[in-house]
């Protein structure tokens, strides 16, 4: 599977994919969609590629004018790729890569909130569903007018009860499905 980055400072760089099946890429088009319906609001946000994997959605985020992204990412591989990717598309010097557990992270006390989180793991392990019951349980992680962005296949979707958190939207790209979740305590608009 080739991997780009779609739009920004680093529009048409290639990205070096993670051998075997151990990461879940976003295919273009669903991150093109992805990106378009977060908009303008991701120049000058804090974002958080949670299951790091290439970098792939952080490293857009970054190349459409996220001020800073961190990356959590365990595998060695993978973040030896990730890494490759963020120098190659030059965009290092607004990232953070964290060799950590995704799980850890979450339970971390929060200390400058998020805008974004992207949360993208393995597939048909349920992990989509204990990163966000963490991330319920820590809701300072995210920012009040934050958004998580779980992406799962739709077999995967099933019911959530959530104290912070309420879906909001949700997008069918074929085989992926993108849940977008609020917290509960935002401003309405």
């Amino acid at each position: 599977m080739s991997l780009r980055v779609i739009a920004g400072t680093a529009r048409g760089r290639k990205l070096k994919s993670v051998p075997g099946n151990s990461t879940r890429p976003i295919m273009d088009r669903v991150k093109e969609a992805l990106f378009s319906i977060l908009g303008s609001f991701v120049a000058n946000s804090r974002f958080l590629d949670l299951f790091g994997g290439t970098g792939s959605v952080g490293i857009e985020a970054l190349s459409r004018g996220a001020a800073h992204a961190t990356f959590c990412e365990l595998d060695r591989v993978a973040l030896g790729i990730l890494r490759d990717n963020l120098q190659h598309t030059q965009l290092d010097d607004r990232a953070e890569v964290l060799a950590i557990d995704a799980f850890d992270f979450l339970r971390r006390p929060a200390q400058t909130p998020f805008d974004y989180i992207y949360i993208a793991p393995p597939q048909y392990k349920g992990l989509w569903l204990e990163a966000l019951k963490l991330l319920d349980a820590n809701p300072n992680l995210l920012d009040v007018d934050g958004i998580a962005i779980v992406q799962i296949h739709p077999r995967e979707k099933e019911t959530i009860e959530l104290a912070h958190f309420a879906a909001y939207d949700e997008r069918r790209y074929g085989n992926t499905l993108l849940w977008f979740f609020e917290r509960r305590d935002a401003p309405s608009s």
